[in-house]
């Protein structure tokens, strides 16, 4: 694929608005990808997905080698046809999965040798093994084999660490076929330290990727520790490609990430909070558990407009939540990944009036 798919139409300061082109289709960014970790967004239908404006889902390599299997997948045709989407799918790589997951685990300069969290099969994954599979799977977005390196974490060691997921992109940028008409994107680490964030990405430049994610972030760090990273970080990429922050997050971390050049994100948090009772409202959260919802009314947002808003009181949610049905989870999920959506649109819109920076500034606080 041609690797400039990336075009910017507005930009306020470091935000801007762009369109990333995909075998899949298009993608207006800043988006947020909703997770669907072994190939469905828990709780979610495809189609309903769709309807709410999902341009693009992230589906996870680990989960999905180990349970089907990518030949499984491969065999019922691929991501898109397995689960009924048939917008762009990004796939991480596998990683951070290995590193938080797995046990057993051996790291040597090759990969990674792990036992399954699910039945203890010893398993090897390396650059070539992780790009194979996510090809396999047949993804539109391919992510480079990297190691997340933890926070916090001595620079001697973040280093190391950098410099074999360096040597790791080299390899997996070596073995992308790019046969689907995918695209590869390849992971900056470093730690919370300048300098190993600056050479990390000098390296990634070198290799050329069609997009550049900036990992080892929201692993514990506080958001102004994540933001000052940000703050330089972005920098060290060219403007023309699209810039992937991975596992952001809540919505003031979103607002601010995008206030320094960020494109996309994911996180599980709108729909692991759905599965707990826990509602995205224009200020914060409300937790649907608790007993001053149980005579509520109101719907979660009354300035909202999704299907749960639409029909459903906080008494009833409360009510659901409580006696734990099904339906609680599957609701509350909806309205949360509209919300997230729907924060996006948003952000879209005042950056391209020039209006995002007021916005951002009283959102984070």
């Amino acid at each position: 694929m041609d690797m400039n798919d990336f075009s910017v139409s507005h930009v306020e300061g470091k935000s801007r608005v762009g369109l990333l082109k995909t075998s899949r289709g298009e993608v207006e960014t800043p988006v947020f990808m909703p997770v669907g970790t072994a190939a469905t967004v828990k709780a979610m239908l495809p189609e309903t997905l769709g309807e709410i404006g999902a341009q693009i889902i992230l589906c996870n390599t680990y989960h999905l080698m180990i349970r089907p299997g990518e030949k499984v997948v491969n065999h019922l045709g691929g991501l898109n046809t397995f689960m009924n989407w048939s917008g762009p799918i990004l796939t991480d790589s596998g990683g951070f999965q290995v590193m938080s997951l797995a046990k057993l685990r051996q790291l040597n300069e090759n990969g990674v040798t792990f036992r399954s969290h699910v039945d203890g099969k010893k398993f090897l994954l390396t650059p070539e093994t992780s790009i194979m599979i996510q090809e396999t799977l047949k993804s539109t977005i391919i992510m480079a084999f990297d190691e997340c390196t933890p926070f916090p974490v001595e620079k001697k060691i973040a280093e190391k660490s950098m410099k074999l997921s360096s040597r790791w992109a080299e390899r997996s940028k070596a073995s992308f076929k790019g046969s689907n008409g995918s695209m590869l994107f390849g992971i900056q680490q470093g730690g919370m330290f300048e300098d190993l964030r600056e050479e990390s990405a000098r390296y990634l430049n070198d290799i050329g990727f069609d997009g550049y994610a900036i990992g080892g972030l929201a692993v514990g760090e506080p958001q102004q520790k994540m933001f000052e990273v940000l703050d330089y970080s972005t920098d060290f990429f060219s403007k023309d490609k699209p810039r992937y922050l991975m596992g952001v997050g809540k919505p003031s971390d979103i607002v601010g990430a995008v206030l320094r050049g960020i494109d996309m994100f994911d996180c599980v948090i709108p729909t692991r909070s759905g599965r707990n009772g826990q509602a995205f409202v224009e200020n914060g959260t409300i937790n649907l558990k608790n007993a001053q919802y149980q005579l509520d009314k109101n719907p979660i947002d009354e300035a909202c407009s999704c299907y749960c808003c639409s029909n459903y009181s906080r008494g009833y949610l409360s009510h659901l939540v409580r006696s734990n049905e099904i339906l609680a989870s599957m609701l509350i999920t909806l309205h949360n990944v509209y919300f997230y959506i729907s924060l996006m649109k948003k952000i879209r819109m005042l950056i391209k009036r020039g209006e995002f920076k007021a916005f951002a500034e009283k959102f984070v606080g």
